[in-house]
């Protein structure tokens, strides 16, 4: 009886519940951290390894390779590049652009050929500019005054004065080119007679197409300035004939109270004609114009300072026109 007593009391001591679940709790820790510790190791020996691995190339490999990436760099369609990013801005310039009303261009531009009347005869171009940069000065501070409303005496309607400012201030030179408003820089022209005494006249140039008829006026290697009618970009004719006789058209069918065509400016050179602007002018290009007094830009030849101060410039002046109605 003794000896069964403290065989129970043994096994109860030694082998409760509570120690062999701690028993077994240990283990699995203990096989745990082996097992993350064996992971953890292998790891960061692959990292290592791979870490330290590195490809040798050999000198052919080498050159092949730089002349492989010189020759990628060679075919880069640079051009192209470039012609796409001018396009991109010339898209943003579009969506920018202000686009005035019809009836307020037209109000412009008669606004501007009534300062122009009031000067002398004998004005020159300095003055023209100068009156109408006064007229585009008068007329922001006005359209600007009835935008923040401190005037109710204007000939600006408050819905259009916003858009009026902002067309003066920042969109000027879209807005003289929209109304068709040019003056060139004057210029002094002073011709040269440099044949030798006793030599003969070369034989008059002949202009292709029909001829031109006397009425026309047409000269040779001439451009007349004038507030254009017509935008010879889009208005092209087959023959110096054919344009003057649209400006003939445009001024026998203009509305009243219109600018009506009095100059005609034609490019009869098939490599285009040469012009101070940021345009390329092209074969059969017809400007109609109209201006109160004529004037020439250029005649027959563009002077030296003038060839010296532009890039591109030929010597002889390729357009050919004339004043009609005079």
């Amino acid at each position: 009886m003794a000896r069964a007593e403290w065989g129970y009391s043994g096994r109860g001591k030694w082998c409760s519940y509570k120690r062999t679940t701690l028993l077994i709790c240990s283990i699995n820790i203990v096989v745990g951290l082996f097992v993350f510790h064996s992971l953890y190791t292998s790891l960061y020996i692959y990292s290592l390894q791979d870490s330290q691995t590195f490809v040798k190339y050999t000198p052919d490999q080498i050159r092949k390779m730089e002349e492989s990436i010189r020759i990628r760099k060679a075919a880069e369609p640079v051009e192209l590049i470039k012609l796409v990013k001018e396009i991109k801005k010339e898209f943003l310039r579009e969506e920018s652009r202000l686009e005035l009303p019809k009836q307020l261009k037209q109000k412009i531009m008669d606004e501007i050929l009534e300062r122009l009347r009031r000067l002398s005869a004998d004005a020159n171009l300095t003055e023209q500019q100068e009156a109408v940069e006064r007229w585009r000065k008068e007329k922001l501070k006005e359209a600007t005054q009835v935008t923040l409303k401190r005037t109710l005496n204007s000939t600006v309607l408050p819905g259009e004065a916003g858009m009026l400012a902002r067309a003066l201030e920042s969109g000027w030179s879209q807005l003289s080119e929209d109304i068709g408003l040019w003056i060139p820089v004057e210029i002094h022209n002073k011709e040269h007679d440099d044949k030798p005494e006793g030599a003969e006249d070369e034989d008059e140039e002949i202009l292709p197409g029909r001829q031109v008829p006397p009425e026309c006026h047409a000269e040779l290697h001439s451009d007349y300035g004038g507030i254009a009618v017509r935008w010879g970009l889009t208005h092209h004719r087959e023959s110096a004939s054919d344009c003057c006789q649209a400006c003939l058209d445009h001024a026998r069918n203009a509305k009243p109270g219109e600018n009506k065509c009095n100059i005609w400016v034609y490019c009869p050179s098939e490599t285009g004609c040469y012009s101070p602007d940021i345009y390329e002018h092209k074969h059969t290009e017809c400007w109609l114009k109209y201006a109160e007094k004529p004037r020439l830009n250029f005649k027959d030849r563009y002077p030296e300072w003038f060839r010296d101060s532009h890039r591109n410039v030929p010597v002889i002046v390729p357009w050919v026109s004339g004043v009609v109605g005079a």
